[in-house]
């Protein structure tokens, strides 16, 4: 078996660095849903880019505090911008009805200090603010972490190896391809306003925020146009 490390540096790492390389690259995407810890939740995401994406199962992590957290892992590193785009993507087509104070997504730009970003801590790891532990799950036990989600003695490092060793990267084409199609549905719903604004009646107001609620609720339109739409309301 390969060591935990070994198995860290295959999935998250780039060439040994830390989560964000020195060119600001990365390979670990990280989703977490918290306040509190919900696994029914964040189990649609888990399934959901499995079986609708066809992408490999993401690492399954508690946080050791108070969240469960997906790690995605990619076979070559992507700037911060496309993974940012790929996780808001997930939270609109599968947590859109969370609020959104309880997602956090990372890599993440912080508000506070231009040009600065922050990655989610590694895993495993003592948290300083609980005392616990974070660690890496099998999706068969990750349900039972809903009401505590931290391990209270430190967890093995072969057992953490072992879980990640069942998984796989994204690779490039497969990520490529989702980013094409986010870009191709942001485009098609955008190019929905202007005709919608012209087949309006002539001196009628069209209100932008209602046209984007029409296109969200209307279960007869595509379900990309819908979470575009429910992109740009949020904005």
């Amino acid at each position: 078996m390969r060591t935990l490390q070994a198995e860290l540096d295959r999935l998250f790492h780039a060439m040994g660095a830390e989560l964000i390389a020195p060119d600001g690259r990365v390979r670990a995407m990280v989703l977490e849903l918290a306040r509190p810890a919900d696994w029914d939740a964040l189990s649609s995401v888990w399934r959901g880019v499995q079986t609708d994406l066809a992408l490999p199962a993401p690492a399954i992590a508690v946080s050791g505090v108070d969240a469960y957290q997906l790690w995605f892992s990619l076979a070559e590193s992507v700037p911060v911008a496309a993974a940012q785009i790929f996780l808001d993507s997930l939270r609109l087509r599968y947590l859109g009805s969370v609020a959104p104070a309880r997602i956090r997504m990372m890599p993440a730009a912080d508000a506070s200090v231009a040009g600065t970003i922050h990655h989610a801590s590694m895993v495993p790891a003592l948290q300083q603010t609980s005392g616990r532990w974070s660690a890496f799950v099998a999706p068969d036990l990750a349900a039972i972490f809903c009401d505590e989600p931290w391990l209270d003695l430190p967890p093995g490092a072969d057992a953490q190896a072992g879980v990640l060793s069942r998984l796989e990267c994204i690779k490039p084409a497969a990520f490529q391809a989702i980013l094409e199609q986010i870009k191709a549905a942001t485009t098609t719903a955008t190019s929905l306003t202007k005709p919608a604004a012209e087949a309006a009646a002539p001196g009628k107001h069209l209100d932008p925020r209602q046209f984007l609620q029409d296109v969200l609720n209307g279960e007869g339109i595509a379900l990309h146009l819908r979470i575009e739409a429910a992109k740009a309301l949020l904005r």
